[in-house]
Parts: structure tokens; C-alpha cells; sequence
């Protein structure tokens, strides 16, 4: 994930956990050069094997970079771009900024944007707010009509937090039906205060609250939407339930692959690991690939299974939760012991509610029919089921 803009941003959302970055850098303009830009495209494309490779840019907010820097960076691309592979860009933004211009250069170039919302304007401006405290729901969505005007693809990507939580299906509706979008991701809110005693903010959603608000979803997604609105949990359910590997690193049996890449060119192990005991150098002195595969990533990604409980090793849905995300172990088992995750309540209702129809959709992939099969077989509210 590369951050072009550091931890530098227009907004000043409540519970953001990058915004506290810039002060790793306190002599930094917060711009990535030329030559960090250079090295990291020329470096990262040498280093794959793979026929497509993504580049994946956040911030901070990224557009503050300015529009002739990604056409720096796409024509870096494709100087370095060998036969036979591809190139596609992901770009995370709270979409603000767009306008017209942006608009069709991400079209042109087939970007995929994430844009950032969190439900509809007295959900989403709780917490989401500019430097100077003004709501920003207006000016997503804005932003959200010039990418639908010039036909750029792009997903939602929804913060569930404390008040979030306790309106489900007006959040999701007010994807489906007021702006009309395909895909959505819902990232949880845990902010941790004090990891030794398990203590998050007031902002953060609890266990419990996630496990009702996906379930919520779920239930509804599964009989009206299947097929037809794509919700990253569920796909990835779908793909683990169908004995595929996990699709999100959260759900993965280890980690290490989500390397973040700030403006100066210094690597650390993870997106939410940018601290100092984390960093693994900068690309500008050693090679991006040593760093990757260095022993200290190495163990990072490894420690995430090896440090799970004994509570997690003997949990019935441990094949697709894996402990979670390492950054949200901050409970402690019954038993004292440590490393059990803050949403481990969620997780287990939320995994256990889906188990049957997850089973009957993998089925059907297994026998070469639509998935979307189900919602003919499920009753629907009124007790009938669909013919």
C-alpha cells in the first residue's frame, strides 16, 4: 500500500489511526519525489512473477498528491511494464476532490477506487468530518456522481463504528438503493486505548454489536442480493466455505503481505504496524524485495498464527476467522490468557449464523450452478419461498 502523501489528509475523521503518522516524519514535506516514485514502480515490477500486478494507493488522502503525479506514475508503469503483464491500479480515497478531470483519468486508466462512506449523512457525519469540523456526506457523494458520470468503477468502503452498528440495513440500503453501488466493504472500528487491559474507545464497535450488524446484512443480502451486490466478508465466506484460501488478509492463516510504503520510501510490515519497531528499511538503500522477504517480515506474517490461544486453536469456526487481525488482540481468554481478539464475539456469531447457506452456495458452485440459486430455496418475509 503505498502512501504517496504520508499520513496527510483534508479530512480529520474521528477515528482515523493514520492521522497521528506525520509525526514519524517531523521534517518531511510529505510529498513522494520523483526518484522514491522511480525506484518503488521500477523495483516492485521487477520483483513479480505474477501476469497482473496491482498498485494499491492510500494515504492520508491521496489525491492531495495532484493529478499530474498518477500520470507520472502510470507512465512509469508502462515504461517499466514487460510483455505479457499487466498493470492496474486501486486507489483508496474519501473522494472529496473528484471532480471531472480526476474522473475521466481514472477511467482512462481503469483505476478501481475504494471510496470512503460510512452510511447515510447523520450516520456518516458523526465522525467524518473536514479540518474545520464541517460534514463532508455531501461532498462524497459529489465526488461519487463524477466517477458514476464517467463510468470508473468503484467500491464502498464502509467504517463500522459504535453508532454505525445499530442500523444495519439503513446503512445498507442507503448503498443499494439511494446510490446504487455493487461492492462493499465493511471495516470494523477498534480503537485500541490501552492493549495491555483490553480497553478500546467509546467509538469502537464491540463484538457483539458487528456480529448483529453483519448478521442483519447477511440475511438480508442473501435473500434479495445475491449476485446482484457484492459485500467483500461474504465473498470471502463463500471462497473459504468452498475450500478455497482466504481473500482478505484478515482472515488469512498468517500475514505480511500488506506492506505499507510511506512518502520517504521507508517500508513497514503492515498498514497498521507504522511505528518505529516495525520498519524495515527504506527502498532507496535496499532492495524492495530483500525487505519483503527479510527475516523480520518473515516472523511478523509467521507470529500471527503461532501466537494464536488456546481458546482460537479449539473454536469451531477457527478455519475461517484465524484469529483475526493481529492488531485487534487485546483480550484475554477466560482462562488469562492472552491474544484473543476484541471482535471474537462477532466473528463466532456472525460465522456460525452463515454456516448453512454458506454450505448450500458452495454446493451449488460444486455443481456448476449460480450461488444466487439459494435466494429461489430461502423463504422470504412473508414465509413463501421464490418459484
Amino acid at each position: 500500500m503505498v502512501k504517496p502523501r504520508g499520513a496527510v489528509c483534508n479530512l480529520d475523521c474521528a477515528y482515523c489511526f493514520y492521522l497521528t503518522k506525520e509525526q514519524l516524519f517531523p521534517e518531511s514535506s510529505f510529498r513522494m519525489s520523483d526518484a522514491v516514485l522511480e525506484s518503488f514502480t521500477r523495483q516492485y515490477i521487477q520483483a513479480q512473477r505474477v501476469p497482473e500486478v496491482t498498485f494499491a494507493w492510500q494515504g492520508g488522502e491521496p489525491t492531495l498528491m495532484g493529478l499530474e503525479f498518477f500520470e507520472r506514475a502510470v507512465a512509469l508503469q508502462q515504461q517499466y511494464c514487460p510483455p505479457g503483464m499487466k498493470i492496474s491500479n486501486s486507489f483508496q480515497t474519501n473522494a472529496t476532490l473528484i471532480d471531472d478531470e480526476w474522473a475521466r483519468f481514472f477511467r482512462r486508466h481503469n483505476f478501481l477506487l475504494g471510496v470512503s462512506l460510512d452510511g447515510p449523512a447523520d450516520l456518516h457525519d458523526l465522525y467524518r468530518r473536514d479540518k474545520g469540523g464541517q460534514p463532508t456526506h455531501a461532498r462524497v457523494l459529489a465526488g461519487v456522481e463524477h466517477l458514476k458520470r464517467h463510468g470508473v468503477q468503484f467500491n464502498i468502503l464502509a467504517c463500522v463504528n459504535d453508532q454505525t452498528a445499530q442500523h444495519p440495513l439503513e446503512v445498507y440500503h442507503h448503498f443499494r438503493d439511494e446510490i446504487g453501488v455493487q461492492f462493499i466493504q465493511f471495516i470494523p472500528i477498534v480503537e485500541t486505548l490501552n492493549a495491555s487491559s483490553g480497553i478500546a474507545s467509546s467509538r469502537s464497535v464491540s463484538g457483539r454489536a458487528y456480529g448483529r450488524f453483519l448478521n442483519a446484512v447477511f440475511d438480508e443480502w442473501v435473500r434479495r442480493d445475491v449476485g446482484r451486490v457484492y459485500v467483500q466478508i461474504f465473498d470471502t465466506a463463500l471462497g473459504i466455505w468452498s475450500g478455497q484460501p482466504a481473500g482478505l488478509c484478515v482472515f488469512a492463516p498468517t500475514c505480511g503481505t500488506g506492506l505499507a510504503l510511506e512518502h520517504t520510501g521507508d517500508l513497514y510490515a503492515c498498514d497498521h504496524y507504522v511505528s518505529p519497531q516495525h520498519h524495515l528499511g527504506n527502498i532507496m538503500e535496499t532492495p524492495l524485495a530483500e525487505l519483503v522477504t527479510s527475516p523480520r517480515q518473515v516472523q511478523f506474517g509467521q507470529d500471527k498464527k503461532t501466537t494464536l490461544s488456546r481458546q482460537c486453536w479449539e473454536c469451531p469456526v477457527l478455519f475461517a476467522c484465524r484469529g483475526a487481525c493481529p492488531k485487534d488482540r487485546i483480550l484475554a481468554t477466560p482462562q488469562g490468557e492472552p491474544g484473543l481478539n476484541y471482535l471474537c464475539e462477532g466473528y463466532k456469531v456472525f460465522f456460525t449464523h452463515i454456516d448453512a447457506p454458506m454450505r448450500r452456495m458452495a454446493e451449488l458452485l460444486r455443481i456448476s450452478l449460480p450461488p444466487a440459486d439459494i435466494m429461489l430455496e430461502l423463504p422470504t418475509k412473508t414465509g413463501r419461498k421464490r418459484h
